[in-house]
């Protein structure tokens, strides 16, 4: 999406310190390894990168233009046809964004939740796209910097747009609303993620529903029922559904049946949980005036992404389950009950790793998933971690053999000796456990 230098100086307010031609056009890069002739450079800045430091280098490189904030001294960079001085740039980018979706005018939907929310945004994505085109937030984009990649990226004519929205703290929600401005919005679960760093499953669900800020006086929220969303909501425009809202039919390793308001569904996914997620994107597709075939279509094409409960299958035939982006209380006890009643014929591994951001909380999780594991027969539970030794202090089952791991290459050599064709192995874990290294081990091996 590109943009006018004119456009650019205007929504964001910048100071323009120098200008060739106010009406020639540029994309936004914030990239400084991809840059071209037809970018503007803006450079972002974290806790361990800014990326002024970059501005010489771009401009060699053949940039044209860049942005720079009042916080460094211009003099400092080479001179080129486009200088925009501006108090913070990824203010600017979100500005800039917000503009881009302006133009393309789609019906969004914004996504949050404790768990799952990635898996909502792609079922909903599904779901909508049987419609009309859809464009969505990429792999798990969501804060300020994937909400701007996501917004523009779109090419113009979509009709329908998704966008997920996560948090580790109060207000960040209500900054990404502020610019996504949602006409839906979504609120899976509230559940124990990030209760380290918010306190109580209250503060979570008030970080939530800042999600309902933005949303217009006709605007809708779709939400798995919660008394905290009920107080916290900025609208009373709610489509509420909880776990008696549908009837299993039939549940397998590969799919799932259910009714929802006496209508067949299904899914081919595993995982009562899913029937939640699914949920939320039939609300969503009645709302947007889906009818039930193109809903029903929708989500028989949803396929789990990598590392959400994707599955890979060994050359010796053992299965591999591949949960491990990300685990909170809440997604562990949900994709360890699912794998656990699954699958009854086949050699049980469990792999799993510490959850991250429980603060005082966290021996507690932990031992909670253990004790989960012992109602069920687990032939193997591998822990990897500092505090997963709670989980097998508790799992504490007499026919399940456990391992703990000093590190991940102990992991591998200990399943290359026991997993085989009647195997299937679950991991789970927090994505700084980094366990998808030991299945890309596994399927090099």
């Amino acid at each position: 999406m590109k943009f006018s230098v004119a456009e650019i100086a205007e929504v964001t307010g910048a100071e323009v310190v120098h200008s060739a031609d106010m009406d020639e056009y540029f994309s936004i890069c914030t990239d400084s390894r991809i840059i071209t002739p037809e970018d503007i450079y803006l450079p972002l800045w974290g806790e361990r990168f800014d990326g002024h430091s970059f501005i010489n280098n771009v401009v060699e490189s053949g940039c044209r233009g860049y942005f720079v904030d009042n916080s460094h001294v211009l003099s400092d960079y080479k001179k080129t046809d486009f200088v925009l001085r501006v108090d913070d740039t990824l203010s600017a980018y979100l500005k800039i964004a917000s503009f881009g979706k302006d133009r393309v005018k789609p019906l969004t939907v914004g996504v949050t939740g404790s768990s799952g929310k990635t898996t909502v945004k792609e079922m909903v994505s599904c779901v909508l796209s049987k419609k009309a085109k859809t464009h969505k937030s990429l792999l798990n984009h969501n804060n300020e910097i994937g909400l701007c990649q996501t917004l523009l990226s779109l090419e113009g004519d979509e009709k329908f747009l998704v966008v997920e929205m996560g948090m580790r703290g109060l207000g960040e929600i209500d900054l990404l609303a502020k610019y996504a401005r949602p006409d839906i919005a979504v609120i899976n679960n509230i559940g124990t993620a990030h209760i380290g760093r918010l306190g109580s499953v209250e503060n979570i669900a008030k970080a939530k529903c800042e999600i309902t800020n933005y949303l217009s006086k006709d605007g809708l929220l779709i939400a798995c029922e919660n008394d905290f969303i009920k107080k916290y909501s900025k609208t009373e425009n709610i489509v509420f559904y909880n776990s008696k809202s549908y009837d299993i039919l039939s549940m397998d390793e590969d799919s799932i049946e259910f009714v929802y308001k006496d209508r067949n569904y299904k899914l081919n996914v595993s995982g009562e949980y899913n029937v939640l997620n699914a949920i939320a994107a039939i609300e969503v597709g009645v709302a947007c005036g889906l009818g039930y075939e193109e809903i029903v279509c929708g989500l028989r094409e949803y396929t789990p992404i990598e590392k959400r409960g994707s599955r890979i299958e060994l050359k010796n035939g053992a299965l591999l389950i591949n949960d491990c982006y990300n685990a909170n209380p809440d997604s562990m006890k949900a994709s360890l009950s699912t794998f656990l009643s699954t699958y009854n014929n086949r050699k049980k591994v469990l792999v799993l790793g510490d959850m991250g951001e429980l603060g005082e909380h966290e021996e507690f999780y932990h031992r909670e998933a253990g004790r989960l594991i012992r109602n069920y027969d687990v032939d193997y539970l591998v822990v990897i971690g500092e505090l997963s030794k709670f989980i097998s202090e508790e799992a504490g089952v007499k026919n399940t053999k456990c391992f703990s791991a000093g590190d991940i290459d102990n992991v591998v050599s200990f399943l290359k000796n026991i997993v085989d064709k009647d195997s299937v192995v679950l991991f789970k874990a927090s994505r700084v456990m980094k366990l998808e290294e030991i299945i890309k081990k596994l399927v090099e091996e």
